[in-house]
């Protein structure tokens, strides 16, 4: 096959964006219709009510503020080929410690979108003055153990929880 003829083997174009009052709006439109409500929100009731959408709101509204502000919290929409394709945020969690969570949308999975929104939070994390990068999922998530696992983290499991460490130095 030549040159030509080959197939779009270009390499993905992720993003992290800050999130404004319309990236919001964006974000929530992904989660409504791309994601279940308990993968992007705490359980509060069934499926996408009042109080899922308005901690969804609060929780972003919160985290602009930055590493350093009142949430010692920041997200970021993850894009990627211009579309927002999920969330990704930063906690202080220690003098040098902060853990992440991530989610993308049903239609952006398995496509290294994570992956490499990973290493670019965690050059955040470092910018930030982090050591160790840490999360937290749960045992029947296997898709998000080998994400942190690519990314070199280690994993241990207690009381039903995956805890997993990624050292930045």
């Amino acid at each position: 096959m030549s040159r030509a003829e080959s197939p779009d083997v270009r390499p993905l174009d992720v993003q992290l964006l800050d999130v404004s009052e319309d990236v919001l709006e964006l974000l929530l439109g992904l989660a409504l219709g791309d994601a279940e409500p308990d993968e992007v929100t705490p359980p509060l009731g069934l499926g996408w009510n009042a109080a899922r959408i308005e901690w969804f709101r609060k929780y972003h509204r919160d985290a602009m503020t930055g590493l350093d502000g009142a949430s010692r919290e920041k997200s970021w929409a993850i894009v990627s080929g211009g579309r927002i394709a999920g969330s990704i945020r930063l906690k202080r969690s220690g003098p040098a410690a902060v853990e992440t969570g991530i989610w993308l949308g049903r239609s952006f999975r398995g496509q290294g979108i994570g992956r490499l929104a990973l290493r670019l939070v965690a050059a955040e994390a470092a910018a930030a003055g982090a050591t160790v990068l840490g999360a937290e999922t749960t045992p029947a998530n296997r898709a998000a153990q080998a994400l942190l696992r690519s990314a070199g983290a280690s994993l241990s499991g207690e009381f039903g929880s995956v805890r997993a460490q990624l050292p930045l130095v």
